[in-house]
C-alpha cells in the first residue's frame, strides 16, 4: 500500500494583497501626478489651435462646388488630429534620455522618407515643387518630419559637445555638413519655404546652445546668402519677390500677386468683427489655397480683427510656455531642442501671417496647427509632445 504525500501548502502572505493594492495605487498615482504650469499652457494652446484650425478648414473647404462632399477635407484633417493628439500625450510620457538616444535614428529615418519624393510612382509634384509622397492613396509631406528630427539631432550633437563649443571646428562638424545635406534634400524638390524653416531650426539650436556670437553670425550670414541666391536663381521665385516689391499691383493682378491681393482684400473686408463664420466670399474660388497657406486670411474675413487677435494670442501663450521651459531647465539638451522647436513653430506662424499680410513675399509655408495638411499637423503635435515631455522635468510649484 502506497501513500501519497500531499504537496506542501504555502502559507498566505498577509501583506501580499495589501502590497499589490499599494503598488497599484502608486502606479495609478503617477498618472495623476501634478504637472508644471508650462505643461498645461502648451497642451491647452495646442488643443485650442488644433480645434480652431479644424473649424476654419471646414469653413474654407465647404465652398467647393460640384459633387464633392463638403466634409471630405475636414474629415481627413480630423483623422490626423485624432491620431496626433493622443500621440502628443504619449510622447509626453517618454523621458528626456529617450529623445537623446533616438535623435540620430530619427534624422536618418526622416531623411530616408524625404528621399522617397524622388522615387517614380511615389513622389508627387505640384506647382513646380516635388515634396509629396503618395502612399496608399494618402499624400504625405516628408519634409515636415525633418523639422522635428533635425531639432532633436542638433540638440543631441550640441549636448555631447557642450564642453567644446568654444572651438570653431567642434561647432561646425558635424552640424554644417549633415545639416546642409538634410536641407539639400528639400531644396532638390524646389521647396524653398520648408528649407528656410530648416535653416531657422539649425540657427536656433546654435543660438540656444550658447555658442559664441562670432561663431553664430557666420552661419546666419551663409544661410541668408544661400536663401537669396536660391530665391533669385528661380524665375518663378524672382517674379514673386519683384511683385511683392512692386507698389503698383494692377499690372500683376492676373499673374504673381493675384493670390496675395485677394488675401489682403479678404482681411480688409472682415473689419473688426468679421462677416461671420462661414460667410467668407474669397473662399469661393477667389483665393487659391484658402484652406492651406492662406487660412489666416479666411480667419480675418470671417472672424475679423478679433479672430486674428485670438490666433496671435494663442501662439503668444504657446511661446510663453515653451520659453519658460528654456529658462527653467538645467539640461542643455532640453534647452537646445526646446528652443529649436519653439522658433520653428512660432517663427513659421509669423512668416505665414506675414505672407498673408503681404509683409513677406509668397513662401509657401503653412500656419502651424491650423492650415490644412495632415503631415504638418502630425509633426507639430509630435513636437508639442516633446515639449510636454521636457515640461514634466521642471519642478512643480507647491501651493
Amino acid at each position: 500500500m502506497t501513500t501519497t504525500t500531499p504537496p506542501p501548502t504555502q502559507a498566505p502572505d498577509p501583506e501580499g494583497p495589501s502590497r499589490r493594492g499599494l503598488a497599484a495605487r502608486v502606479s495609478l498615482g503617477r498618472v495623476f501626478t501634478p504637472v508644471p504650469s508650462e505643461f498645461l499652457l502648451i497642451a491647452s494652446t495646442a488643443l485650442l489651435l488644433t480645434g480652431f484650425g479644424l473649424v476654419m478648414v471646414l469653413s474654407a473647404t465647404s465652398a467647393l462646388g460640384g459633387a464633392q462632399d463638403p466634409f471630405e477635407h475636414v474629415i481627413k484633417q480630423g483623422i490626423f488630429a485624432v491620431l496626433g493628439i493622443p500621440l502628443m500625450f504619449v510622447a509626453s510620457r517618454f523621458p528626456v534620455s529617450f529623445w537623446r538616444k533616438v535623435a540620430w535614428l530619427a534624422l536618418i529615418g526622416a531623411t530616408a522618407f524625404q528621399l522617397l519624393v524622388f522615387v517614380p510612382g511615389l513622389g508627387v509634384e505640384s506647382y513646380g515643387n516635388r515634396n509629396w509622397v503618395s502612399l496608399g492613396g494618402i499624400q504625405f509631406q516628408p519634409a515636415e518630419f525633418l523639422k522635428i528630427a533635425l531639432a532633436l539631432w542638433m540638440g543631441a550633437v550640441l549636448y555631447r559637445k557642450r564642453t567644446l563649443l568654444r572651438s570653431w571646428a567642434h561647432v561646425f562638424i558635424p552640424v554644417v555638413p549633415v545639416g546642409a545635406l538634410v536641407i539639400a534634400t528639400v531644396l532638390a524638390g524646389r521647396d524653398l519655404g520648408t528649407a528656410m524653416i530648416l535653416f531657422l531650426v539649425v540657427l536656433a539650436a546654435l543660438f540656444f546652445s550658447g555658442v559664441r556670437l562670432r561663431i553664430f553670425i557666420l552661419p546666419a550670414i551663409l544661410a541668408v546668402g544661400a536663401v537669396l541666391t536660391l530665391a533669385l536663381s528661380s524665375e518663378n521665385r524672382r517674379a514673386r519677390i519683384f511683385s511683392f516689391l512692386n507698389p503698383d499691383t494692377v499690372d500683376c493682378y492676373y499673374d504673381t500677386c493675384y493670390q496675395s491681393l485677394h488675401a489682403v482684400w479678404g482681411l480688409a473686408s472682415g473689419g473688426i468683427f468679421g462677416l461671420g463664420l462661414g460667410n467668407s466670399k474669397e473662399k469661393y474660388d477667389w483665393l487659391p489655397a484658402a484652406a492651406n497657406d492662406y487660412i489666416f486670411a479666411i480667419v480675418g474675413e470671417e472672424l475679423g480683427l478679433i479672430g486674428c487677435a485670438v490666433v496671435l494670442g494663442l501662439f503668444a501663450l504657446f511661446a510663453v510656455g515653451a520659453f519658460h521651459i528654456i529658462r527653467k531647465t538645467d539640461d542643455p539638451f532640453v534647452r537646445i531642442v526646446s528652443g529649436a522647436i519653439t522658433i520653428w513653430i512660432v517663427g513659421q506662424a509669423l512668416i505665414n501671417i506675414g505672407v498673408v499680410l503681404r509683409v513677406f513675399p509668397v513662401l509657401g509655408v503653412p500656419l502651424p496647427f491650423m492650415s490644412q495638411g495632415g503631415t504638418s499637423l502630425l509633426s507639430v503635435l509630435l513636437a508639442c509632445g516633446v515639449l510636454l515631455s521636457f515640461a514634466r522635468t521642471l519642478p512643480v510649484r507647491q501651493r
